[in-house]
Parts: C-alpha cells; structure tokens; sequence
C-alpha cells in the first residue's frame, strides 16, 4: 500500500421565494438578441462603441444601430463584427443567457452501477471534461472505466473512506484527501468503512 498523500455545493432546491426571472432569459427576436449579445460582449472587453467598430471597419452609427436592437445587418458586417470579437456567428446570434442557470437534482444525470450511485455535476456539456459524485455504500467496490491516453483524473473523499486501486496499487483516502493519477489506466474504487462513503471524480481529458 502507498503511503496516503499529503493533503493538498449543489443546489438541491430552490426558494420558493426566489424570482427566477433572472436566471431564465425569455425568448428575444433576432435584432434584440444580437444586440444584447454585442453589448455584453463590448462590455466584456472593456472597449467602447468607437473603438470596436474600428477594430471592425465597420462606421460607428453601424455599430451603435447594432447595439439599438432595431438593426438589419448584412452578413458582411455580422462577420465583421464577430471577427472583432473572436468569436463564431452562431455565438453572435444565439439566445442571451442569463448570470447563472438553476439545475433541480431531479435534471442532474444519475447512473447506478452496482450498488454504488453515480450523480453528473455539469449539466450542460463541457469538453474535456467531466465531473461526477459518487455515493458507495459500506463494503461496495466499484469498478472505473479507463479514459483516453493521457487523461488525468482527481479523486477527492467527501465523506467516510475511500480506496482507490490503479494498476494494483491502492491509495486509501479519508475526508478532505485527494489523489491525482492517470485515468487511461485500469482503476477501481472501494468503500472499507462501515459508513457510506462519498466522493468526487474530476477527469481531465486530452485534447
């Protein structure tokens, strides 16, 4: 056995309360939401109305009528405009998101495999990367599932033990300890308390 490593919250409900109306932004036609879009992303920059339409070569009357959500842009100035920002024409165009998107538990994906319950923690995809909770019972082993060729994978224990076998070693982790390791390898996951154990999986993929 390896020594153990030195020691390097999701809503579940909202308020009744709460306005959501923040969170959810409502449907906007074309012009408005190209113009919030544009907004934001000005804002973002820190630049001025002036400064990004030179950066664009686009006059700057085109460039405040962009942001006045009554404009009709060709698809040359649109592209334009999205190269001054580095960012793609969907990106410009699409629905406005709001400051923070509410997930219930009940949309969160749930596997079980075994005994033990796996729970996603990033509802909306993220590439490269994924993150998982992990609930094993007393007494349950599960078995991991190896990654690309130079994926990288953190195990952190929430609660209770955890053991961690990779390539016939095995880490034993208590509260608060995390273990880094390649998670192209063959590995499994154990639970040798007496108490549930929980834990959480961040896998770092290659690109």
């Amino acid at each position: 056995m390896f020594p153990r490593r030195t020691r390097s919250t999701a809503l579940t409900s909202a308020p009744t309360d709460w306005n959501l109306s923040f969170i959810l932004k409502r449907d906007l036609p074309l012009p408005e939401r190209l113009a919030e879009n544009v907004r934001a992303l000005r804002e973002k920059a820190g630049l001025t109305q002036a400064e990004l339409a030179k950066r664009a070569n686009v006059p700057r009357a085109t460039w405040a009528h962009l942001e006045s959500g009554g404009a009709n842009p060709t698809l040359a100035v649109l592209d334009a405009v999205a190269r001054a920002f580095h960012v793609t024409l969907e990106e410009l165009v699409a629905q406005p998101r709001g400051a923070a998107s509410y997930f219930p538990r009940e949309e969160l994906l749930v596997r079980k495999r075994g005994d033990a319950e796996i729970r996603k923690l990033l509802p909306e995809p993220l590439p490269g990367v994924e993150i998982d909770r992990f609930g094993l019972p007393a007494g349950v082993r599960m078995s991991g599932v190896p990654h690309l060729e130079g994926t990288r994978e953190y195990l952190m224990c929430e609660k209770g033990e955890i053991e961690l076998m990779v390539t016939g070693e095995t880490y034993r982790l208590r509260e608060g300890d995390v273990v880094a390791f390649r998670g192209d390898q063959r590995h499994g996951y154990g639970n040798p308390g007496r108490v549930a154990a929980v834990g959480y999986s961040v896998v770092l993929m290659v690109r």
